[in-house]
């Protein structure tokens, strides 16, 4: 079960999501509500729509067992219901073909269309940093989407960068497709989490130009 009942607006998810680092251990998030979450956070927006994210997910305690060096022993990778690896697509553009051909099919795009913008998506992933750049930037507009989904479904998330990348791709035999780009812990808060505080906007804020 959620922490909550309640439903809250998109506003109330924005505030009240926290990074929680410490989680009750055993909590089973339901399938159906998993996929629910899983689904909103694949809504997020990404570059010509490639998508260019995986979600990882590890569930099993034994796998999650697993991850806990690899994460330097921080214990939320453990005890929390699920984590989700989020992978960025290096080769995003092979999507692109599945994506438009499907669109030429369904009568929604034209093939001509669809050739300029196949072209398009293909020639800019002759670029290995592009290729990266672009994994990581729509993958991380995935994360958050995932990290709100989750909050508005009642449970708590927090964003992770400290692991091994090298050790993770291994424990997990991720292809050479992919690489992660975060962990992400989804569960119940065995305690509130600690509000970080905020910049004013008139540190933040830059009105037309510098």
């Amino acid at each position: 079960m959620s922490q909550s009942n309640t439903t809250l607006n998109a506003e109330q998810v924005m505030l009240e999501r926290h990074s929680v680092r410490e989680y009750k251990r055993d909590v089973v998030i339901p399938e159906e509500t998993l996929n629910e979450i899983l689904t909103l956070a694949a809504s997020a927006p990404s570059s010509w729509n490639l998508q260019q994210w995986r979600f990882l997910v590890v569930k099993e305690q034994a796998n999650k067992d697993r991850l806990l060096p690899i994460a330097y022993g921080q214990k939320q990778v453990s005890d929390a219901s699920v984590v989700v690896v989020v992978l960025g697509d290096l080769q995003a553009n092979l999507t692109g073909h599945q994506i438009y051909d499907a669109a030429v099919a369904a009568g929604a795009v034209p093939q001509q269309v669809r050739d300029t913008l196949v072209g398009q998506i293909d020639g800019a992933y002759t670029s290995a940093q592009v290729a990266r750049d672009e994994a990581n930037k729509n993958a991380g507009l995935a994360s958050m989407q995932l990290m709100l989904a989750a909050k508005a479904k009642g449970y708590d998330t927090v964003p992770m960068g400290g692991f091994n990348a090298e050790a993770l791709v291994k424990e997990l035999n991720i292809p050479d497709r992919y690489f992660p780009v975060m962990l992400v812990p989804i569960g119940e808060a065995a305690k509130p989490a600690r509000a970080s505080g905020r910049l004013p906007l008139s540190e933040l804020v830059i009105n037309e130009s510098f």
